[in-house]
């Protein structure tokens, strides 16, 4: 727990990093800084070295000197630092642990993991909460850090954090009044093992939960049904395949059922496709264990805008329609993306490696690609995953790849990017390539304006 007398170690300088530092000397204790950039390369680093010790371009053995370390979830657990870290017996936390230590006891927190969907799924379920007028701060893994809040002061009535796999590998007392588990299929597998370590990784995330607290499951999620075992905390279900309990929500065909009566049209949603539907149900059940007023929660669900960069309809010219899916970065995202359509669908895909084998989609892409179009440091491991079996090309330029797909396309088609890859080859995150794939589209679009 925090000490104001422990000497704190921070292990990368990226925003989780320097909001931990920041709440330490807010609260009277001291810490050390540490990343391997160069300072250059570091905001704001005049006010760092003015209000902390810190080095840069390399963690050093002066970290051996603090009593604990809060590492980056950036920082692979088996670099040399970490290595030395733990042959030294330091202890080591995330920050989404050390928020947890000093976090006021009047708030709850509702904490969502899962390889995907968990930004939207957390979106809105700090949406609904603040529609209905509580109090609801959103972190974690998206937007602000979760110590970059006064969280350590009453008054909060709801915490809302979206929690990566990387983040829970450090918790220690973490334990949250809702867990949500939305998904575990294969990713960052250049991080872990195997795929048996990262499902571990994130079913963390309830280890710490007991019978007074609820986690939300996928019931559709063979793995994670096997892994219920481990649970002690209520569980609660969803189903997009069954309405049969033990599953608390469901869909048919044009509804979400809420057992025992809430109803919505999946027409009044402004999030498209099944893997969206399933992350409305994760987030009502969510809500539902906090003993909120359901009724106004499924009214929320309307006014709920979706996030930039996950199937975002960015341009629209001579009736080809471009969409902007570049947070899909593993092959179930590119899935869900796929079945989300009717239209024939032109796909942009590549980026660099997770360590993902790209043939699981093979079936999908024949079933529902027009052409795909690959881009990126994945290049030849796509073209030998699916050269001969769907309609292919490689083109390495990111805005020649998309002109092409345009310049092929037919009315009605639909030039989806969604890669299946990280986007660090060429960007600098997925928001940077997202970003640059509207601009394409926007800059097509107005040379169609001018004709």
């Amino acid at each position: 727990m925090f000490e104001k007398t422990k000497r704190y170690g921070i292990l990368g300088l990226a925003r989780s990093g320097i909001s931990a530092a920041y709440k330490i000397r807010e609260l009277g204790g001291n810490a050390f800084l540490s990343d391997v950039q160069w300072k250059d390369k570091i905001p704001a680093v005049k006010e760092l070295e003015q209000d902390f010790e810190c080095e840069f371009g390399g963690h050093t053995d002066r970290l051996l000197e603090c009593d604990e370390w809060i590492v980056s979830p950036g920082i692979p657990l088996d670099t040399p630092i970490i290595l030395k870290g733990k042959t030294a017996g330091i202890p080591m936390i995330s920050e989404i642990e050390f928020g947890f230590q000093i976090k006021a006891a009047d708030s709850k927190i509702i904490a969502v993991t899962g390889s995907n969907g968990k930004s939207t799924t957390a979106s809105l379920i700090h949406h609904i909460l603040q529609s209905m007028g509580q109090k609801s701060i959103l972190a974690g893994n998206i937007g602000d850090a979760f110590c970059s809040y006064p969280i350590h002061k009453p008054g909060i009535d709801f915490i809302v954090l979206e929690i990566s796999s990387f983040q829970l590998d450090l918790i220690d007392t973490f334990k949250p009044n809702v867990a949500v588990i939305l998904n575990i299929t294969p990713d960052h597998l250049n991080r872990y093992e195997s795929f048996a370590h990262y499902a571990v990784s994130k079913m963390r995330i309830t280890e710490n939960q007991d019978a007074n607290d609820t986690v939300v499951l996928n019931y559709d999620s063979e793995l994670i049904r096997k892994l219920e075992a481990q649970i002690r905390s209520k569980i609660l279900h969803f189903s997009l395949e069954t309405c049969q309990d033990p599953v608390k929500a469901c869909k048919d065909d044009k509804f979400i059922c809420l057992k025992p009566e809430q109803t919505i049209s999946i027409y009044n949603l402004s999030l498209r496709g099944p893997h969206n539907h399933a992350n409305t149900m994760a987030s009502l059940l969510a809500v539902s264990a906090l003993s909120l007023d359901m009724d106004a929660a499924v009214s929320s669900l309307k006014s709920f805008k979706p996030l930039s960069h996950r199937l975002e309809l960015v341009a629209a010219v001579n009736g080809i329609f471009f969409y902007n899916d570049s947070k899909a970065t593993n092959s179930d995202s590119v899935r869900s993306a796929l079945q989300s359509f009717e239209n024939p669908i032109r796909i942009i895909m590549g980026g660099s490696d997770k360590g993902e084998d790209f043939s699981v989609l093979t079936d999908i892409l024949i079933e529902k690609a027009r052409k795909v179009y690959v881009t990126g440091d994945t290049e030849a491991k796509m073209r030998q995953a699916w050269m001969g079996k769907v309609p292919l090309v490689c083109i390495s330029d990111f805005e020649t790849c998309v002109r092409t797909a345009f310049n092929e396309a037919m009315v009605g088609d639909t030039i989806l990017l969604s890669p299946a890859c990280a986007s660090y080859d060429k960007f600098k995150n997925f928001e940077h390539r997202g970003e640059t794939f509207r601009q394409i589209a926007l800059k097509i679009a107005r040379e169609h304006e001018k004709n």
